[in-house]
């Protein structure tokens, strides 16, 4: 199968296609500089798009290596004022037809960094990058829908009679950390809930007096990050054979990160102790006034204990008395068990496909194309969930 898009990016078949081969540019070429000047300036926070995340995703993780992106500057081409990692549709999902896709970060978010002070130029250059590779469409998974990024690009693409389609969506759980939030929590899971909390952490006490712990800098973050890979590994997602240390690509991208967002203060590792022993722990980042919940693991010895509503309550706490922090993102799926009843904030998360020409019949094979793939993978899972059984 030929990649059309890649082929499109990388290939030019003159001179005058030099523009072409500049629209698409590897990760890595992007000076670090800018890329942190543009997440402090970017319209919508999202952790996985920082440097230091998406970079090492893009070094090792499986399945997510050597993304590109599409780029904004200014008019002096002196500022970085958009950023968008992309894909192939080929290299994501083995669909030869000319569109690129959001590079996936491993976190569920992939709205662009676009600059807030240049909200309309920086979209509307980066849907004409994208078109300059040669897509014909581009393909936003796990971006917000209501979100400021994506508010730029309707803006753009209803000033062009461009009409973007949502192919699914589903909403997604926040916390509204301006509040208290032991507030927050009384109203959100009632009183009788709240006392079996606390019924169940009183026995936990049994094993030891229970600390919560955050850990920041990087000498205290490198064994907290340890300790959390082990819990996650001790689990359900060992035992399917998904947790990040099972695998090289992914436990080395999951340290790399880890590391570097810890010297620029955006990571923290959270841990829930009952005496020396961690019983849970997860992974939060920060980005502007956002934090992004990435992961969470336990100790299911403790499951009846409920250590992971007990790691979550300490940090709903923890994030509410933040005056730095104003919402959070659960970056959980749609209807998650856990989180769903203690974050009562909503909003949209969704898949949208972005035609890059008016009237272009080649958009409509894409569309059918990603319509077929969703079927076949929800066909898929459909049987994996039934032979788990």
């Amino acid at each position: 199968m030929v990649d059309i898009a890649q082929q499109a990016a990388v290939s030019p078949a003159s001179a005058g296609d030099a523009a072409t081969a500049r629209a698409r540019v590897p990760l890595t070429s992007i000076e670090a500089g800018q890329w942190r000047a543009l997440a402090q300036r970017a319209i919508e926070p999202n952790g996985y798009y920082l440097p230091g995340w998406a970079l090492a995703v893009s070094a090792t993780a499986r399945g997510r290596t050597d993304a590109s992106a599409l780029t904004a500057f200014d008019a002096a081409s002196t500022r970085l004022i958009g950023l968008m990692p992309v894909t192939s549709l080929w290299r994501a999902w083995k669909i030869p037809l000319p569109a690129l896709v959001s590079a996936h970060p491993y976190g569920t978010l992939c709205s662009p960094l676009i600059d807030r002070d240049a909200s309309i130029a920086g979209a509307a250059q980066l849907l004409r990058q994208g078109r300059a590779t040669g897509a014909h469409a581009l393909v936003l998974n796990d971006i917000a829908l209501d979100g400021a990024a994506m508010t730029a690009l309707n803006h753009v693409l209803n000033r062009d009679g461009l009409k973007p389609r949502v192919l699914s969506s589903y909403i997604r759980a926040s916390l509204d950390a301006t509040q208290d939030g032991d507030a927050l929590l009384r109203e959100a899971l009632g009183a009788r809930k709240l006392k079996e909390l606390r019924r169940q952490r009183h026995r936990l006490e049994e094993n030891g007096p229970v600390t919560f712990e955050v850990a920041r800098g990087r000498d205290e973050i490198a064994p907290a990050l340890e300790t959390f890979l082990q819990l996650e590994a001790s689990g359900w997602k060992g035992k399917r054979g998904t947790a990040l240390i099972q695998h090289a690509g992914d436990a080395t991208f999951i340290r790399r990160a880890v590391a570097a967002l810890a010297d620029t203060a955006q990571v923290e590792i959270i841990t829930l102790r009952a005496g020396t022993t961690a019983v849970a722990a997860g992974i939060v980042l920060r980005h502007q006034d956002r934090a992004f919940f990435f992961k969470l693991g336990i100790d299911e010895r403790f499951a009846k204990y409920s250590p992971g509503v007990q790691l979550t309550l300490d940090l709903t706490r923890h994030l509410c008395a933040d005056p730095a922090i104003a919402s959070a993102d659960s970056t959980a799926g749609a209807d998650h068990p856990m989180i769903n009843p203690i974050w009562r904030g909503r909003f949209a998360i969704g898949d949208v496909l972005v035609p890059l020409r008016r009237h272009d019949p080649v958009v409509m094979l894409i569309h059918g194309a990603l319509v077929a793939h969703d079927a076949a993978y929800a066909a898929a899972r459909r049987a994996v969930r039934l032979l788990r059984k």
